[in-house]
């Protein structure tokens, strides 16, 4: 088993649901942090979904940005094999950010 501590970035460029983190078949993981930020004076409503493995979208976060960040991980997300963290936003072009994340790597482990 190997662990790494990992980040991706996401824009989210329309207003459809974006997936900003997949775990793979052969992996779990430990989300510390997605962070959300807003450049503008405007109000965004940005929110962030959960989509288990074979499961439908569930709603975990929300939040209104305007001229902001947040941390829309308000507590620690575990992820399982397969499973999907997407965003979306009232308005496009507008949020970027970050995931933080530890993926453990089960595809060496024995039986």
């Amino acid at each position: 088993m190997a662990n790494f501590y990992k980040s991706e970035t996401f824009n989210l460029t329309t207003t459809n649901l974006t997936t900003v983190l997949t775990i793979n078949t052969s992996s779990v993981a430990i989300v510390k942090a997605v962070q959300a930020s807003h450049a503008t004076a405007s109000n965004v409503d940005v929110d962030l979904f959960l989509k288990k493995f074979g499961g439908s979208d569930v709603e975990i976060s929300h939040a209104q940005l305007n001229k902001s960040s947040i941390n829309l991980a308000k507590d620690i997300i575990n992820m399982e094999e397969g499973d999907i963290l997407k965003a979306q936003a009232d308005t496009a072009n507008q949020i970027t950010g970050q995931v933080s994340y530890l993926l453990i790597d089960r595809s060496q482990e024995n039986g």
